[in-house]
């Protein structure tokens, strides 16, 4: 015999008639709750509480023309980078009112980004929050004709939707290949992720060291997202072909521990024969034995950048267009 709870709501009225006050009183104390007596809204919170009543934001946003709801498109909350950001984000954002409604792309191709970003847009977020740049264009028409402010994140770029926040990922990779070459190194490996701005790193990188005359090993192309086991994997595969000292650049941190630990198991000291370097300042970078060197970019302060422009962009107030957020090499016992 069919069973299960009834599919019926509490509503505003039967809050109301909890309560003893009107609905429109119910709604005043979810939405201005400075015009209610104290003693009325808190008598209208206990009938809520009891009752389990959720308040319908959507249909309070369309009187109002805000739904209090922000959307927020990143890769992956795996990596730590993007975990401290999105957690800064929705920290800013819920002491203003806000909720954070957070997807995550798993690199998806284009057209599946695009299914994405039409999918939010459709719940009418008062602003957005997606990563990158060099979207599909049906994703920037979207974005672009939303009407809300856009914050693109983590990339650099000379046209932005909106707001752009981020940094330029081929000159990282140059910058690494700078501080090997300065210190003497001319045999030189890059492992990266499948993504667009771990490939971005990658490319200056291997240009810099191909214009100082250096000799590159290997420039693998790795799946995304990075993962310790990807970077055993690539290291195991280079092992045979390391006839003299190399400097590695990983695309993350992640991959970076992977390939110290597999050079480990082959008897490869680092960084007497192997220099590293990864991208992320990961706890696990200061922690592995030996610490090793990797570029750090403080993830948490886009995170309250991007949180802070929103809010500035909702309350009418001037923002920047452009942000550019700087990194540096943190120098460990590896390089």
């Amino acid at each position: 015999m069919p069973h299960g709870r009834p599919l019926r709501a509490v509503t505003i009225a039967h809050v109301a008639r909890a309560a003893g006050v009107a609905p429109m009183t119910v709604s005043r104390v979810i939405n201005t709750p400075e015009q209610v007596a104290e003693a009325t809204a808190a008598r209208v919170r206990e009938a809520i509480a009891q009752l389990g009543y959720v308040p319908n934001l959507m249909a309070g946003g369309l009187s109002s023309r805000r739904s209090r709801m922000i959307a927020a498109v990143v890769p992956t909350i795996a990596h730590p980078m993007f975990a401290m950001l999105i957690d800064r984000f929705t920290a800013s954002l819920r002491a203003a009112g806000y909720q954070v409604m957070l997807s995550l792309t798993g690199y998806m191709d284009a057209s599946a980004e695009a299914e994405l970003v039409h999918g939010l847009l459709g719940r009418r977020p008062d602003g957005i929050l997606v990563t990158g740049v060099g979207h599909a264009p049906p994703t920037q028409q979207m974005l672009s004709e939303a009407g809300i402010p856009v914050v693109e994140i983590f990339d650099a770029g000379p046209n932005p939707i909106d707001v752009l926040i981020g940094f330029d990922h081929e000159a990282v990779g140059r910058r690494v290949a700078e501080y090997f070459l300065a210190r003497g190194h001319d045999s030189f490996a890059m492992f990266a992720a499948a993504d667009q701005r771990a490939r971005s790193r990658q490319r200056g990188f291997v240009e810099r060291v191909a214009s100082a005359g250096g000799r590159l090993l290997d420039a693998s192309i790795l799946p995304a997202p990075s993962t310790i086991t990807a970077g055993r994997e690539a290291m195991r595969a280079l092992v045979p072909r390391l006839d003299r000292r190399t400097a590695l650049f990983c695309s993350s941190d992640l991959m970076a521990f992977g390939a110290i630990v597999e050079a480990q198991q082959h008897g490869i000291a680092v960084p007497e024969r192997l220099a590293v370097c990864g991208f992320g300042d990961f706890e696990i970078s200061a922690a592995n034995e030996p610490p090793f060197t990797t570029v750090t970019v403080e993830a948490s302060q886009i995170g309250l950048d991007a949180a802070a422009i929103i809010l500035a962009r909702l309350a009418g107030e001037p923002t920047q267009r452009r942000i550019e957020v700087p990194f540096r090499i943190v120098e460990r016992a590896s390089g």
